[in-house]
C-alpha cells in the first residue's frame, strides 16, 4: 500500500505552477499526496489561492503578507487579509515571519507586519505560517511575546538551536523541506531533535526541489523525497514518517481525513 503524504506548504499561485495546477494536484494524487496548502504571499495572491483551492479537491490555502512585501501592506491590504480569513478553505494566517537575508522590506516594517499576524491569528483562532530566515533572535523573541494562545509553524525551517527550542517551548510546529536532501545540509542533529508529533513536511514549490530533482521546478508531488530525506537523517521507516507528518498536518490545519480525490 502506498504511504499518504501531505504537502503542508507549497505556492500553486506562483507563475511558474499556476498554469498547471491541475495537473499538479493529480500527480500529487497519484504519488500518494492526501492533501495541499497553498501558501499567500500578500492580498491579491491570498485571492488567487483561495480560489484555487475552492476549485481544487484536497487544496487549502493561507492569508497573509509575506516579509518580503511588508512595507507595501496598506489597510486595504489587511482589509481584504480579514476578508478572506473568514472563509471556509482557509486554514492559516501567513506567511509571515522576517526574512533579514535579502531585507526586501525595512526590518521595523517586517517586525511590525508579522506582530499585527500575530494578534489577528489571536483574534481568528487561526495558526500562523512563519518565515524566517537569519532572524532566529528576533522571530524567537515574538515566538515568545505571542503566548500560548497562538500556534504556528515554522516553515522550511533552517535556523539554530536557539530558534528551534524557541518554537518547541511554544508548542509550534517545524517543518522540513527538499533542503534536507542536499548533500550539504548541516541541520541533521536539529531535524532529530524535533518529536515526531510536531514535524511536518514541505515542498515549497516552486522552490528547493529536493534530491533527485535538484535545479528542476517543484512540485507538491516531490514531497516524497523529502519524507524519504527526513526518514533518512531519522533513522526511522519511510511510511511512519509519512504516517506522522500526514497526521500532523491535518491536526495543525484542523482538517477532517480526506484526500485529494474527495
Amino acid at each position: 500500500m502506498q504511504a499518504m503524504l501531505f504537502d503542508s506548504h507549497c505556492h500553486l499561485t506562483d507563475d511558474r505552477l499556476v498554469a498547471d495546477a491541475s495537473g499538479l494536484v493529480e500527480r500529487a494524487r497519484a504519488a500518494g499526496v492526501t492533501g495541499v496548502v497553498t501558501i499567500a504571499s500578500d492580498a491579491e495572491d491570498a485571492v488567487r489561492a483561495v480560489a484555487l483551492a475552492e476549485e481544487l479537491p484536497g487544496v487549502w490555502a493561507t492569508a497573509g503578507i509575506h516579509p518580503h512585501v511588508a512595507a507595501a501592506a496598506d489597510e486595504a491590504a489587511w482589509e481584504r487579509i480579514m476578508e478572506l480569513a473568514g472563509q471556509g478553505k482557509v486554514v492559516a494566517l501567513g506567511e509571515t515571519g522576517l526574512d533579514y537575508h535579502y531585507d526586501h522590506s525595512p526590518r521595523d516594517a517586517q517586525r511590525r507586519v508579522f506582530t499585527r499576524h500575530v494578534s489577528l491569528a489571536r483574534e481568528l483562532g487561526l495558526p500562523l505560517v512563519v518565515h524566517s530566515r537569519e532572524a532566529d533572535e528576533d522571530t524567537a523573541a515574538i515566538i515568545r511575546e505571542a503566548g500560548s494562545e497562538v500556534t504556528g509553524v515554522l516553515h522550511c525551517f533552517a535556523g539554530g538551536a536557539a530558534l528551534l527550542e524557541a518554537g518547541l517551548e511554544a508548542g509550534w510546529m517545524i517543518s522540513f523541506s527538499g533542503l534536507v536532501t542536499f548533500r550539504n545540509y548541516d541541520g541533521a542533529d536539529l531535524l532529530r531533535a524535533v518529536p515526531a508529533d510536531r514535524l511536518l513536511v514541505e515542498t515549497d514549490a516552486p522552490y528547493l526541489a529536493p534530491v533527485p530533482h535538484r535545479g528542476r521546478r517543484n512540485e507538491p508531488a516531490f514531497v516524497r523525497h523529502v519524507v524519504e530525506g527526513v526518514a533518512a537523517l531519522r533513522g526511522e521507516a519511510v511510511e511512519a514518517v509519512a504516517a506522522y507528518t500526514t497526521r500532523n498536518a491535518r491536526a495543525f490545519y484542523r482538517l477532517e481525513p480526506a484526500s485529494l480525490s474527495t
